[in-house]
């Protein structure tokens, strides 16, 4: 049997981004596993993050914008990013770079395998891939699959869902300057549907049909609802489809447990490292790499990272109430929210990085019917009772640790927490 001193199972964002940061920190000299079933060798997706600061990644980003743009049949905005960027990734480019850095250290060992189990022990844990077992201190689990998900009343489970044409037009339709985070000009049918389109060129651009429902669409009704946005809406003429990419992302207030065993750990989707109400991903991930190995190095073990804010939570599962009960509402909201707010307030409150009051003032700016519906919704579902409200009025404990407890929470004092 051979061991290692850490196993990492999946090689998408969150393993091999764990793999950089840790060839990178002082365990570049520990024996590391990576085991991924696919070679990787497509363009399969894109990562895209607004950021203020330099990443690890700059020699790989595809494109950056300073503008973001959203549309509506009512109206459409252009914003500028001030001190953020919106930055682009493709995964090709993403997995050579991180390969090309594990293949250059000898203590690094690659396997395009499929991981049948993950086994638990006291000392170490076990990773068995067909009739070999690989043994570690450590093993990230980064291998997420829907149907472990053991779906409960008490949660949401939604798909965000999309697929992606990169299109080539005969003519200069397309701002350069400016990627469209949301433009809601397509029938909504009861649920929340818009595009999602990053210029490359003025010729040139990926434009992505996202929708957030219960189950995802044929590829026929995916075709034909960006066939009918680039004509009718864009006005795009004679084009080209140069590559293509889809996906699906659980959009779901389920928690997921992160220590699954005395030796395992879960990351990236599996470790609900994607927000729910958004799909992104990227920057939660290398966050939460960085928190893995700070516990690595002050604990000797992986599992001290920050607990995720219960705050962001309950917000997530009471917007979540929205989109699953309300889908077209979606549209008023985010054009609320983008036309009344700073973008540096609104960007901190998707990063869950607002301060409580940052985040009132955000809150405050929205229509607020479908949230208050929503929230008692949500609290139906739970099965809390309502308190007098004198009990709401106290004092916000320390939020940290913060865990997501929703046990006896009325709406309303979910609603006094929140902020």
């Amino acid at each position: 049997m051979n061991h290692y001193d850490m196993i990492i199972a999946g090689g998408g964002a969150a393993g091999l981004s764990l793999a950089y940061q840790l060839i990178n920190s002082p365990f570049r000299d520990r024996s590391i596993l990576l085991v991924d079933k696919g070679c990787k060798a497509q363009n399969d997706r894109t990562w895209a993050f607004w950021t203020d600061a330099s990443t690890p990644f700059e020699s790989i980003v595809y494109r950056s914008w300073d503008q973001l743009h959203l549309a509506s049949d009512a109206s459409e905005q252009r914003i500028n990013l001030e001190g953020y960027r919106y930055q682009m990734i493709r995964g090709i480019d993403f997995y050579r770079f991180i390969h090309a850095c594990l293949d250059a250290c000898p203590n690094v060992t690659r396997i395009q395998a499929s991981v049948d189990r993950i086994e638990d022990g006291v000392d170490s844990a076990r990773v068995i891939i067909g009739d070999q077992i690989y043994s570690a201190d450590w093993v990230f689990d980064s291998i997420f699959r829907a149907s472990e998900l053991a779906e409960s009343a008490q949660h949401q489970y939604l798909k965000l869902h999309f697929k992606g044409w990169e299109i080539e037009s005969r003519e200069d339709i397309f701002c350069p300057e400016a990627a469209t985070l949301m433009d809601f000009r397509t029938p909504q049918e009861g649920e929340t549907r818009f595009f999602y389109l990053l210029p490359y060129s003025p010729r040139r651009a990926l434009v992505e049909f996202t929708v957030f429902s219960d189950n995802r669409f044929s590829h026929d009704q995916y075709a034909e609802a960006l066939r009918t946005y680039l004509s009718n809406v864009l006005g795009v003429g004679d084009y080209r489809i140069v590559d293509e990419e889809q996906g699906v992302i659980p959009a779901t207030d389920h928690p997921f447990p992160r220590q699954i065993g005395q030796r395992v750990m879960t990351i990236g989707t599996k470790g609900g490292r994607v927000k729910p109400t958004t799909g992104y991903a990227f920057v939660r991930i290398q966050r939460d790499t960085a928190g893995i190995i700070d516990s690595l190095i002050e604990h000797g073990h992986p599992f001290d990272i920050p607990a995720d804010s219960q705050r962001y939570r309950l917000l997530d599962a009471v917007m979540l109430e929205v989109m699953d009960h309300y889908g077209e509402a979606l549209k008023p909201i985010f054009a609320a929210m983008f036309e009344r707010n700073p973008i540096e307030r609104i960007l901190r409150f998707l990063d869950e990085d607002g301060t409580p009051l940052e985040n009132l003032q955000l809150i405050a700016t929205l229509p607020p019917w479908q949230f208050i519906e929503a929230a008692i919704q949500w609290q139906f579902t739970h099965k809390t009772p309502l308190r007098p409200f004198g009990q709401l009025i106290q004092p916000l404990p320390d939020p940290q640790p913060e865990r997501y407890d929703t046990e006896g929470d009325s709406w309303l004092g979910v609603a006094a927490r929140m902020f």
